[in-house]
């Protein structure tokens, strides 16, 4: 059984792990900002408090959830998603915590044009403030894997819901069941020193490829093709095409421009 320390536990992800990574066999701590009901009040991007909670639980390993989950200034989103990191692999490498779970997201290469499979290793492209503060946070995850021989997996998360609504969703949709056993099977992987994954469901029209995970024993068993013919009920629209025009769907458009100190 692996005792884990779960950043952002109060979100829609985070409750998802909370209440069914128990019944893999693994022990939850969860921590979240003050006043959200976790088990530890924490602001992760304090690196003394975070090493005190590192410190205070002693886990096998981390997941880390905690962070602005949209767009919003380059400096937010480096404090929200690279500072964070920091301060958790800090104070990971000072209490010998020797694994550690990201959840790092489709957009660190959204940028790119919809058009083959992606694999693991296609070079960074984000497509906003918020993917270029997840490729920092992975590049930072691969500095401390290097120096202190940390095991470090970045899950790049596709669209993480119930079902899927869109037809984008059709081919990045993550269901809840599958979310847990992505998770489960990053934290059991035998060493798998730095690796990237991408967070999506077996789906048919999948546009990111999946080996990577199955490597490390991720097995998905939804497909968003369930849902195929109710989203699809209505006509293609030009949002559906602008979506679809790149991997990183609706914030590769204008609308998620924004200066960068805004």
């Amino acid at each position: 059984m692996a005792k884990v320390l779960l950043t952002g536990s109060a979100g829609a992800l985070g409750t998802t792990l909370s209440d069914r990574l128990p019944a893999l066999g693994h022990e939850v701590v969860g921590l979240d900002l003050p006043g959200q009901g976790a088990d530890l009040s924490v602001d992760c991007t304090d690196p003394v408090a975070v090493d005190e909670a590192v410190a205070e639980v002693r886990p096998d390993a981390v997941i880390h959830l905690a962070g602005i989950p949209t767009e919003s200034s380059l400096p937010d989103a480096l404090s929200s998603h690279v500072l964070t990191t920091g301060a958790l692999l800090e104070a990971m490498r000072r209490h010998g915590v020797p694994r550690i779970v990201y959840a790092s997201s489709n957009h660190a290469v959204g940028r790119l044009p919809r058009s083959v499979l992606l694999g693991a290793d296609t070079n960074a492209r984000p497509d906003t403030h918020y993917g270029v503060g997840k490729v920092a946070a992975e590049a930072l995850l691969h500095l401390y894997v290097d120096r202190y021989g940390i095991d470090a997996v970045s899950t790049r998360i596709g669209s993480f819901l119930e079902r899927p609504t869109t037809r984008r969703q059709l081919s990045t949709w993550l269901s809840p069941d599958d979310t847990v056993r992505m998770f489960d099977a990053a934290l059991k992987a035998p060493s798998p020193g730095f690796a990237v994954i991408y967070g999506i469901s077996a789906n048919t029209r999948g546009w990111w490829d999946l080996a990577p995970g199955r490597a490390l024993g991720y097995d998905p068993q939804d497909d968003a093709e369930t849902y195929a013919a109710e989203v699809e009920a209505e006509p293609e629209t030009e949002v559906d095409r602008a979506e679809g025009a790149h991997v990183g769907g609706p914030f590769a458009t204008e609308e998620y421009e924004r200066p960068p100190f805004d």
